[in-house]
């Protein structure tokens, strides 16, 4: 995907003021373009994410550039001071992604939110719903202008078994009438599995039935959308909803996530621990507790500063990130100290992993700058769940990383 946009604006003052903009807010590299003549040139040379084009130009004054972009498939935002409904119409039927007013700073700023969305939709999955192939593609065309991956299926048990084979969808998008299960009914089993703050639901239905966008909101969607509908109402329906759940996803991280490395935090661990824990009355699994220590760290700290020490705990949390697998729990307890659960496994397995684990901290080395490159060992203190809580079986952990620290380090001990 290329990260390079086109803007094509004859009123050079404007068009440096949105290049420059751009290249600093968003990092894009940026071509300007003057006239339709100039921006030929730029298509034929480079492709682009976005071309932002002016309809009025010294050489087409009637928005060719637009055709032309569109036929070399080119993904375009209109950029137009012209205010005319019938005008703006027209141009909203043609396959674009958004007619933009150019009438001051709240229209830049509105350029550059947009711009951000379109760079984050590239990271999402919508998953349509619906028993009309002609609408299902008329859906997906929209969509996929928009920069999201869309995934198309015909009725509601399809899409059920698409969500269990997808963990990356983040949106569905859902007809109300439909055979075999309809939207509702879709709507209710999808809540069974996935919350509202995880998976976004949009209920879509020309029903003129006034109540049916409360029984959606009700039963768990996130939005309603009534047909026939605008373009424009439809990708801001489509944009909030993506946005709301990736700020509650924000918000869910701040309160779970360490903010050094991203690992998971003390509470969260015992939060998710808890309920793994009544998941382990059926499934009789067992599972490895193990307590991780930088050694040394204060030695760390006071020849290199805190800030190295910083990047040792970031290293660690990478290498113990990368070396388990997403089922497993690797969370900071705080300061220098880790806890891996690993889920699954028998004793020889994870004292195994574990000593994997050690022997690639041990090897590590962590560069610094040209002339500085430091490695550093960690001691591991391992248990296995038995009829013990929680607590007991890392007291246990944390009594084998006591031993492997009176042992010389760079040790894993098993109880």
């Amino acid at each position: 995907m290329s990260d390079r946009i086109l803007i094509v604006e004859d009123n050079k003052t404007l068009a440096k003021l949105i290049s420059k903009k751009i290249e600093s807010t968003l990092g894009f590299t940026v071509d300007v373009a003057y006239s339709l003549h100039e921006a030929k040139l730029f298509l034929k040379t480079y492709s682009y994410f976005i071309t932002l084009l002016d309809i009025n130009l010294p050489d087409a004054p009637n928005g060719e550039i637009v055709d032309y972009a569109l036929e070399r498939e080119n993904h375009v935002i209109v950029l137009s001071g012209n205010i005319d409904k019938e005008f703006r119409q027209k141009m909203l039927q043609k396959h674009i992604i958004d007619y933009i007013n150019k009438g001051g700073v709240n229209d830049i700023n509105y350029i550059m939110q947009t711009l951000k969305r379109l760079q984050k939709n590239r990271e999402h999955t919508v998953l349509v719903v619906d028993d009309s192939l002609v609408f299902r593609k008329q859906l997906q065309s929209m969509l996929e202008n928009m920069f999201l991956k869309v995934i198309t299926v015909a009725h509601g048990e399809e899409a059920l078994g698409m969500l269990d084979m997808h963990d990356d969808i983040s949106l569905v998008l859902t007809d109300y009438h439909m055979p075999v299960m309809d939207g509702l009914e879709l709507t209710y089993k999808i809540r069974e599995k996935f919350d509202k703050n995880t998976l976004g639901v949009l209920a879509v239905s020309s029903t003129k039935e006034s109540e049916t966008n409360a029984i959606f909101l009700k039963s768990g969607a996130n939005d309603f959308i009534r047909k026939p509908f605008s373009k424009e109402e439809f990708s801001c329906r489509i944009n909030n909803t993506i946005e709301a759940l990736e700020n509650i996803q924000i918000v869910t991280n701040h309160a779970n996530r360490d903010y050094l490395t991203g690992l998971y935090n003390r509470r969260y661990f015992f939060d998710t621990m808890q309920t793994y824990q009544a998941e382990l009355e059926e499934s009789q699994e067992r599972f490895a507790v193990a307590m991780i220590d930088i050694d040394h760290f204060k030695k760390v700290n006071d020849t290199y500063g805190h800030d190295v020490g910083d990047k040792v705990i970031v290293a660690l949390a990478d290498i113990l990130r990368s070396s388990t697998s997403h089922r497993d729990i690797v969370a900071r307890f705080g300061g220098e100290e880790f806890c891996v659960v690993l889920k699954n496994i028998n004793r020889y397995s994870a004292l195994d992993i574990f000593e994997r684990i050690r022997s690639q901290i041990e090897k590590f080395s962590l560069h610094i700058d040209e002339n500085t490159y430091i490695q550093f060992t960690v001691s591991i203190g391992l248990a296995m769940n038995s009829e013990e809580s929680l607590d007991e079986t890392i007291n246990e952990a944390d009594l084998m990383l006591y031993k492997a620290k009176n042992s010389g380090r760079n040790l894993v001990v098993i109880d």
